[in-house]
C-alpha cells in the first residue's frame, strides 16, 4: 500500500510539473546569461507589430488594420518610429504575387501615427520580403519587375526554363520620404551572362565572369519568381548593399556608391565596377565553378553585416552572418563568416577565379539540432554579449544561445494562422509562420522617455507566474566575482567570496575549452599569455561567466 501511495504521489507531482511548463510563448529564460532588451516580432497572417519584454511579455503594440498581412519585415529606429512593410490580405487580383510579396512601406510614430507611405504593386512590378535603412533617412527597397518570355529569351534565356509567361527579376531602388522621389537604381537585368545562345550580345563563358549573373541558373523549376532575394542590408562605412538570393544559394554585394546610370553598367563607383557584382559567396555552381561539394549556402534568409549593435571589440564585429536554412534534411544553422574585402584595394579578392570563405569561421546549431528546422523564412542576430538570437521561422520559435551553445532563452509565437493559442497549445510547423526577430538593448535611444511596462501576453489563459519561477530557479547564488585587468594579455587576477574549491574554465567564442583548473581561498592568479588575441569566457563553477578580451 505504502508503494502504490507513493507511485500516486509521484505520478501527481509529475502530472502538476509537466501541465506547468508552457508550450507556447516564454518557454525558458536564464535570466543570468540571457541579454537584456526587447524583441520586435512582426508574425504572419495577422497586421500587428509586437515588442516583448524578455518575460515575453507585450510592452507595445503597433495595430493596424485587420485587412492587412506582413510584406515580411519592421524595423524600429533609434527615435522610436517604426519603417514597416505590409501588404493587402487578398492576392487574387494582383498581376505579380509569390510568396513574401510586399506592397506598401510606411513610416509610423512610435503612437502608431503614419508619418510616410509609399507603394509598389502593379502589372509591372511588385514590392517583396525586405527593405533596408540609410543614415539619410531614405530607404532602399527589394522588387521584382515584369519581364516578358520573349525579353527573357532575347537575353540568352533557355526557353525550356520558362514555365510560366513572364520571369521577375530582382532591382533595388532608393526612395527619399522626404521628396518621394526614387533617387537611385540597381537592376539584376543589366547584369546578365549566358553561354545558350552565342547571337546573343551578352553570350560569354560564365565562369570567367563572376561579377555577372547567368541567366540559365535556375533552381526554381523555370517560375517567374527567378531569384526570389529574401533580404537587404547596407553598410555606410563602404557604400554597399547586401542581398541574399536563396535560389542562387548566394549573397551578392554591390556598390551603391555608383549614380544609377554607373549602375546600369560595369564601370564607375568606389570599387570601378558599375553595378556588376562586387562579391558573390555561397555556392560557386551558380557561375558555372566548382561543384555540390563546395556549396555551403543553403536557400539563406537574414544576410547581413553583423555591425549594429555589437562592440567593435566583439570577435565577428563587421562578419557576415545568415540563417542557414537547409543545410540538413531536417536542421538549420546560424553561420558566421569574413568576406574577402581589400580595404586598400577597395574591392573583394577572388582566389583563383572564386570568391571565398569555402567554409565558415563558425557554425551554430541548436543544442538539439533537428528541434530547429526551417526551409524558409528565418533570421539570425549577433547580441552585444556574445550570445545568438536566431529564429526559425516556420516553427515561430525564437531562441537564444550563448557562445558554449547554452539555451538560456526561448519564445514559441502564440499564435495558429494569425490568431492567439491558449498556453497548452501544441503548434504544428507552419502554424505560428514568423519571418523574423531581432532584440533590441534596453538603452536603445528608441526607449527614451517610452512607458515599456508589460501589458498583456499574446498567448490566452497565459501563466502569469511562468517567468517569476524560471527566474528564481535560474538566478545563480549571489558571489563577487571579480577579475583584472580586462583586457590583459598575460596574467589576469581572479577573485571571488568564497574559500571552497572551485572550478575554472575558459572557453573562446565557439564553445571551445581553452583552459580548465581550480582554485580555492577566494582568489587566483590565472595565466592567459597562451591566448590569442580574441574574447573569451570565464566561467566560475555555478557564480556566472564573466567575459575577458585578450589582446
Amino acid at each position: 500500500m505504502k508503494k502504490i501511495a507513493l507511485l500516486l504521489i509521484i505520478s501527481f507531482l509529475y502530472i502538476n510539473y509537466t501541465s506547468a511548463q508552457n508550450t507556447v510563448g516564454l518557454l525558458s529564460y536564464d535570466i543570468a546569461q540571457s541579454y537584456q532588451g526587447y524583441t520586435l516580432i512582426y508574425p504572419h497572417n495577422q497586421p500587428n507589430i509586437y515588442l516583448l519584454n524578455n518575460c515575453g511579455e507585450v510592452v507595445h503594440t503597433w495595430e493596424d488594420e485587420e485587412n492587412f498581412r506582413p510584406g515580411n519585415t519592421v524595423y524600429l529606429r533609434d527615435d522610436g518610429s517604426i519603417v514597416k512593410t505590409k501588404r493587402d490580405a487578398s492576392v487574387i487580383d494582383d498581376e505579380i504575387w509569390a510568396g513574401g510579396g510586399g506592397a506598401i512601406v510606411e513610416i509610423r510614430s512610435w503612437e502608431n501615427d503614419l508619418l510616410w507611405s509609399f507603394e509598389l504593386n502593379d502589372e509591372n512590378a511588385r514590392l517583396h520580403h525586405d527593405i533596408a535603412l540609410i543614415p539619410n533617412g531614405n530607404i532602399l527597397m527589394l522588387a521584382w519587375e515584369k519581364k516578358s518570355n520573349e525579353e527573357a529569351i532575347a537575353q540568352g534565356r533557355r526557353p525550356d526554363l520558362l514555365n510560366q509567361e513572364v520571369l521577375w527579376p530582382d532591382y533595388v531602388f532608393e526612395v527619399n520620404p522626404n521628396t518621394d522621389e526614387i533617387v537611385w537604381e540597381w537592376h539584376a537585368w543589366d547584369h546578365l551572362i549566358q553561354d545558350y545562345d552565342e547571337t546573343k550580345a551578352n553570350y560569354g563563358v560564365v565562369s570567367e565572369h563572376p561579377e555577372l549573373i547567368d541567366i540559365n541558373w535556375d533552381t526554381n523549376e523555370g517560375k517567374s519568381d527567378w531569384m526570389h532575394s529574401n533580404a537587404l542590408d547596407f553598410r555606410p562605412e563602404l557604400n554597399q548593399i547586401m542581398i541574399s538570393v536563396p535560389t542562387f544559394h548566394e549573397i551578392w554585394i554591390i556598390d551603391h556608391s555608383t549614380t544609377t546610370e554607373q549602375s546600369a553598367g560595369h564601370v564607375g563607383g568606389n570599387s570601378n565596377h558599375g553595378g556588376d557584382l562586387l562579391y558573390r559567396a555561397g555556392n560557386q555552381q551558380a557561375y558555372q565553378m566548382g561543384d555540390s561539394t563546395d556549396q555551403i549556402l543553403f536557400y539563406q534568409h537574414d544576410a547581413h553585416w553583423s555591425n549594429e549593435f555589437i562592440p567593435n571589440t566583439h570577435p565577428f564585429f563587421d562578419h557576415v552572418v545568415c540563417f542557414n536554412n537547409r543545410v540538413g534534411e531536417d536542421f538549420s544553422s546560424i553561420e558566421i563568416f569574413e568576406t574577402s574585402w581589400n580595404m586598400y584595394l577597395t574591392d573583394y579578392q577572388p582566389f583563383q577565379g572564386t570568391f571565398p570563405p569555402y567554409e565558415f569561421q563558425n557554425t551554430i546549431t541548436h543544442p538539439t539540432p533537428t528541434d530547429f528546422h526551417s526551409t524558409g523564412l528565418s533570421s539570425a542576430q549577433l547580441l552585444p554579449n556574445g550570445n545568438v538570437l536566431s529564429c526559425s521561422g516556420r516553427q515561430g520559435y525564437i531562441v537564444e544561445l550563448t557562445p558554449n551553445n547554452d539555451l538560456v532563452w526561448e519564445y514559441v509565437v502564440p499564435f495558429m494562422q494569425g490568431q492567439p493559442v491558449e498556453q497548452g497549445t501544441v503548434l504544428e510547423l507552419n502554424d505560428n509562420l514568423t519571418f523574423r526577430a531581432f532584440r533590441y538593448p534596453m538603452n536603445y535611444s528608441a526607449f527614451d522617455g517610452k512607458d515599456l511596462t508589460a501589458t498583456s501576453f499574446l498567448e490566452l489563459n497565459p501563466n502569469e507566474e511562468y517567468c517569476d519561477e524560471l527566474v528564481a530557479t535560474s538566478t545563480p547564488p549571489i558571489f563577487n566575482v571579480s577579475l583584472y585587468p580586462n583586457p590583459s594579455s598575460d596574467f589576469v587576477h581572479l577573485s571571488w567570496n568564497t574559500g571552497k574549491i572551485i572550478n575554472i574554465k575558459i572557453t573562446d567564442t565557439m564553445g571551445r575549452t581553452r583552459v580548465e583548473t581550480t582554485g580555492n581561498g577566494g582568489m587566483k592568479y590565472l595565466d592567459i599569455s597562451m591566448l590569442e588575441p580574441n574574447v573569451y569566457f570565464i566561467t566560475v563553477d555555478d557564480m556566472g561567466t564573466r567575459k575577458i578580451l585578450v589582446h
